[in-house]
């Protein structure tokens, strides 16, 4: 068995970085590093109220709390977990975006690896497994048994997602746009389906879900920054991007003709416990 260093991480070598999903998916997932300067400027970040409802639903404060912020990105979430007073390890696969957490958050301990084969001894003790707009990347039947082995029993798993309002009504004929304009574009459809994919894995846990209403006011470029850098978006490269975008510009600034855009978000976030330990 490999050794393991004095964090309970395997060593680098021994780290499990494949992705267990198709093709097409694998490629999405992978796309991001092409855009990780853009997402880190103009990925929307979430609200108290998000941390506030992990807190209720986990049953424990943050401050203090050991979290494994999981394909965490540029480390938008990783921050604002901080801010909290967690006690934060970010485990991110990409190298431009964990180059672009590393720049923002130095001191943060950042791990390359991914949540179906998280690097970490078996009951590592870790309060919180959160996962921030990034849990549909992984295979459930693989990263839910990875959480729940390096969680402590009573820990909790936090899945959570930015998704465009579907009640708002702009919000919804852009989605409407995108998806007749790219043949990779893919529904915000992962997040309501997380409580059922868990339960259906068989290991007898019951995850609670819960939606937030949330909105932001973002400069117009802001806005198409931030379309830019979703998967579908970045797959296709930026010149194949660029009249996409420039088609939402002008659709845009029809409803925001002062060029600021107030973008609406559906927040999903579902908890799932660790059982407690048997006595």
């Amino acid at each position: 068995m490999p050794q393991r260093n004095p964090a309970g991480q395997l060593p680098l070598q021994s780290r499990t970085l494949a992705l267990p999903t198709s093709p097409a998916h694998a490629t999405l997932a992978r796309s991001f590093d092409a855009v990780a300067a853009r997402y880190a400027a103009a990925r929307p970040g979430y609200p108290p109220a998000l941390f506030d409802a992990v807190e209720e639903l986990a049953g424990q404060s943050l401050a203090g709390a050991r979290v494994l912020d999981v394909g965490a990105g540029t480390g938008i979430a990783t921050g604002l977990l901080a801010a909290r007073g967690a006690r934060v390890t970010a485990v991110e696969p990409g190298a431009a975006m964990a180059a672009e957490l590393r720049a923002g958050r130095p001191d943060t301990p950042l791990v390359r690896a991914l949540g179906d084969a998280l690097p970490f001894a078996d009951d590592a003790g870790f309060d919180l497994v959160g996962y921030a707009q990034a849990w549909h990347w992984t295979d459930p039947a693989r990263s839910v048994p990875e959480a729940m082995r390096v969680l402590r029993p009573g820990g909790a798993l936090a899945l959570w997602w930015n998704v465009p309002d579907p009640d708002v009504g702009w919000a919804a004929e852009q989605e409407a746009r995108i998806a007749r304009r790219l043949p990779g574009y893919h529904r915000h459809g992962v997040s309501p389906e997380a409580p059922g994919l868990i339960r259906g894995l068989g290991l007898g846990l019951e995850p609670t879900a819960r939606v937030l209403h949330w909105t932001r006011r973002v400069p117009l470029d802001t806005h198409l920054a931030m379309l830019g850098s979703r998967s579908y978006f970045s797959v296709i490269g930026p010149a194949a991007a660029a009249p996409v975008l420039e088609g939402e510009r002008t659709a845009l600034l029809d409803v925001f003709p002062d060029g600021i855009v107030e973008e609406a978000y559906a927040l999903d976030l579902t908890v799932t416990l660790r059982p407690p330990a048997s006595s």
